[in-house]
């Protein structure tokens, strides 16, 4: 009588692969994101991810819980990857956007209203250049006074004139019966290395010392004011005259040369 002995095989173990393959997956996605600097973000929170499933992984191939050694190195070895490049994808990032901020600062500055740097006081006749430091609009207190030249940044330079009496013509608009008209001369000179758009100076005035609306007089000699371009290096001048009530002792003349320079006063004696 015989016996057949057998011996019983060994349960196969299910092998474990699935986080190799997750690995593998996101690491490709995210070496790819980190190649696109903006996709830094996502870079490294898919390379965090394929690095830990990767390592993970790993561990089960050790324990022969798995069998797919290579692909779940290769996940961690992307995980990694996208870790790098995230980061480097995050400098870039904020270097660009920190030179934009930059750019449009100076942008900013650029575009900003042109301050005098100066007012040169002195006898217009005579050509006085001698330099008091006056302000944006000059000194306010006092303003600059007839024959001073207020020269902006850019070497633009504006000289009003003392006021001085005017007879507006019979159809003159603006002048108003028993109140008194003068007339200023203002020079534009442009010292810059650009032309200049005349056309947008503008140019108000008040009276006496409540300071009411000197109203500009139009006729046909003055009222035609600043218009075309002024070339570097050349001059334009034209002549204004205001409207005052007869009691005035002061005229505050105030030029704004346009959108980009500040505007400066002038305090003229009349009366």
């Amino acid at each position: 009588m015989s016996y057949d002995t057998q011996i019983p095989q060994a349960p196969q173990v299910a092998m474990r692969n699935g986080l190799g393959t997750a690995a593998l997956i996101l690491g490709i996605i995210g070496t790819v994101s980190g190649l696109i600097p903006l996709l830094f973000w996502l870079a490294g929170i898919l390379g965090v991810i394929a690095l830990i499933l990767g390592l993970v992984g790993r561990g089960r191939v050790k324990r022969h819980e798995a069998d797919n050694k290579g692909v779940t190195t290769t996940g961690a070895v992307l995980g990694l990857a996208a870790l790098i490049l995230s980061v480097v994808g995050a400098v870039i990032t904020f270097t660009a956007v920190s030179d934009a901020v930059d750019e449009i600062n100076k942008a900013v500055e650029d575009s900003a209203p042109k301050d005098p740097s100066s007012a040169s006081t002195g006898d217009a006749g005579k050509g006085g250049a001698s330099k008091d430091g006056a302000g944006a609009k000059g000194d306010v207190g006092k303003g600059l006074a007839a024959g001073d030249t207020s020269v902006y940044d850019d070497e633009l330079k504006v000289t009003v004139s003392e006021a001085t009496a005017y007879k507006p013509s019979e159809y003159a608009a603006g002048h108003t019966e028993g109140n008194k008209a003068y007339q200023v001369t203002v020079v534009i000179e442009n010292g810059g290395k650009e032309k200049f758009d005349a056309a947008l100076v503008t140019l108000d005035a008040r009276a006496g010392q409540d300071g009411v609306t000197a109203e500009q007089i139009f006729d046909d000699k003055v009222g035609t004011g600043f218009s075309g371009t002024i070339l570097p290096g050349k001059k334009s001048t034209v002549v204004y005259a205001f409207d005052a009530p007869k009691d005035a002792k002061n005229l505050t003349v105030e030029v704004s040369p346009g959108l980009e320079h500040n505007a400066s006063q002038w305090e003229l004696k009349v009366g």
